[in-house]
């Protein structure tokens, strides 16, 4: 089942197009900015590397956050379209799953996947060894984070990991840095959407998935109003 996946929503672009086991085509580039520049003509080159034409897709898959307000919508608005237009399903999946994982734990570590939202805050979850979640996804103060994490040893990913490290070093509990990437890839998106549409089928995924925003967008309007985002 030929499946394309997106991300856009943090530090990076990046596009893959899987079918089964096999890599048919991925790009993936660090890339804070330009994301709607790039994002159709990036999904246009890896269709053309993998030897498909958008009909011949099955499946998408898109990160929906938490992330950059523009960049969220960015991404989700491609494959929102693409799923429109050909009638696919289309899998959401955090970019905090998506960065946890790649990873390898012991049966007694937890995963703690965070990103730096700036203002002294983090995104963060933590997982299991088996990359199940422990806690809903959060925005929190860097120095309550650890008071919503449980465990006795932590292996930490993404951008937020430096900031967790100077908070468990302080209060000596045991934890490692992860040998993973700190921003989300899209090969990894598809992954976990093929997992999810094998285990529940596609038509579970005929809703298209919302953003999650887990702070207010900084825009205002003209007059001092707060826009409304459905």
């Amino acid at each position: 089942m030929p499946l394309l996946a997106i991300d856009t929503a943090q530090g990076a672009l990046s596009v893959a197009v899987v079918h089964g086991e096999d890599i048919l085509a991925c790009h993936f580039e660090l890339r804070t900015r330009g994301h709607a520049e790039e994002v159709m003509d990036l999904i246009a080159r890896m269709l053309d590397e993998a030897g498909l034409i958008p009909a011949d897709l099955r499946a998408l898959a898109v990160t929906v956050g938490p992330g950059t307000f523009t960049g969220l919508r960015v991404g989700i608005a491609a494959a929102r379209g693409f799923a429109l237009a050909r009638a696919l399903p289309l899998v959401g999946v955090t970019t905090l799953e998506a960065i946890a994982e790649p990873v390898v734990a012991g049966k007694d570590e937890v995963i703690v996947a965070s990103f730096d939202a700036r203002r002294d805050e983090l995104y963060l979850q933590g997982f299991d060894a088996a990359h199940r979640p422990l806690i809903e996804p959060l925005l929190v103060n860097v120095g309550d984070a650890i008071s919503y994490l449980s465990g006795a040893r932590f292996v930490l990913v993404g951008t937020g990991a430096e900031l967790l490290n100077e908070q468990l070093t302080a209060r000596g509990l045991a934890f490692r840095l992860a040998d993973n990437p700190a921003q989300p890839d899209a090969l990894t998106v598809a992954r976990i959407a093929q997992t999810r549409i094998a285990a529940r089928g596609g038509d579970h995924f005929r809703v298209a998935p919302e953003p999650l925003y887990l702070r207010a967008p900084d825009a205002k309007l003209p007059g001092g109003f707060d826009p409304v985002f459905t």
